[in-house]
């Protein structure tokens, strides 16, 4: 709990430096804007976060989303539903081919993910023929990613509703229940009779599905797929999740504190783009990449630090009882 104490605060003393240090910060606009980016990330780290809590990790998110934007740009001239459809489809089943291979297979998801980040990188270039793919104008479909409803960006509806229905799913249901207890002990879930094998190919399908999601997002909002898109998104979803409090070992996990995790990292590049325009300091968009990296490094370093104390206490405590017993 102190951990998820501490992102709030850091995040709430974020904004209020940035309220107070740059004009229009807090504006309607600004606002608009980073949900409206921000909300592909927030797919993916949702997706992120369930196949974490099992103990696995999903390397391919980046280039998955950037595969389904590319498909749900080649399906555009069929019609916006049909876009989306083609888009999120194609992230599921690059998830349940990641599943498989996991799980039948027995391939450590670290390698068979990177196997398929691959492998949706070279479909993607070669669907694009190397290059964009422009969407259909008279379509609608750019209006899913550039449109508004109700006063907000339809993207951020969209990943408002992932991750409503990813909060209910992991903390009131069966199958976030089971989540849990695999990446606890996939051992003694699997002797307690639960189907570890299927859960899992539905976690990494869930992951697939939300990172097509974010394909066909970053397709309509920049009015084309995009093949060489998707580097370095699966780091950010990966630290969005660690800060959040998710265990890297699995077995605990939050998807409100990872959505906190996404803001939070959100919020950075957004002031370091208003740090640019201020003419104070001058960073490309590779810095974020490094900015990334950093922010894993150091808050893996931390969780390490916090577990091997957490089992020094764990075994102290026990020391004495065995003791007396003996």
């Amino acid at each position: 709990m102190k951990k998820n104490y501490v992102i709030l605060l850091v995040l709430a003393a974020l904004v209020a430096f940035g309220a107070i240090r740059y004009d229009n910060f807090v504006s309607a606009y600004n606002i608009s804007s980073f949900w409206r980016y921000n909300s592909m990330f927030a797919l993916i780290s949702i997706g992120m976060c369930f196949v974490i809590v099992t103990g696995g990790i999903d390397l391919s998110v980046g280039t998955v989303a950037a595969m389904s934007s590319v498909v749900a740009a080649l399906a555009s001239p069929h019609g916006a539903t049909v876009a989306v459809l083609a888009g999120v489809g194609a992230g599921v089943l690059m998830g349940v081919i990641n599943g498989l291979i996991v799980t039948r297979l027995r391939i450590l998801p670290f390698i068979a993910t990177l196997a398929t980040s691959l492998a949706a990188h070279g479909l993607a270039l070669l669907l694009g023929h190397n290059d964009a793919v422009a969407i259909s104008a008279q379509s609608g479909f750019a209006a899913f990613g550039q449109g508004d409803w109700l006063g907000l960006p339809i993207p951020a509806w969209v990943s408002l509703a992932a991750f409503a229905i990813a909060l209910v799913a992991l903390g009131y249901t069966r199958f976030g229940r089971y989540a849990l207890a695999a990446g606890g002990s996939e051992e003694a879930a699997r002797l307690m009779g639960l189907n570890i094998d299927r859960l899992l190919v539905t976690v990494y399908a869930v992951s697939g599905a939300l990172a097509g999601l974010a394909g066909v997002i970053l397709a309509s909002q920049f009015g084309a797929g995009q093949p060489n898109e998707g580097v370095g998104w699966e780091l950010f979803a990966i630290s969005a999740v660690v800060l959040g409090g998710t265990l890297l070992s699995g077995g605990e996990g939050s998807i409100g504190m990872t959505i906190a995790g996404v803001a939070l990292l959100g919020l950075v590049f957004n002031m370091l783009n208003f740090e640019n325009g201020m003419g104070f300091i001058s960073l490309s968009a590779y810095w974020q990449s490094v900015i990334r990296g950093v922010f894993l490094l150091v808050v893996i370093i931390l969780q390490a630090r916090a577990l091997k104390r957490g089992s020094v206490r764990t075994d102290a405590s026990a020391s004495p009882g065995a003791t007396r017993k003996a």
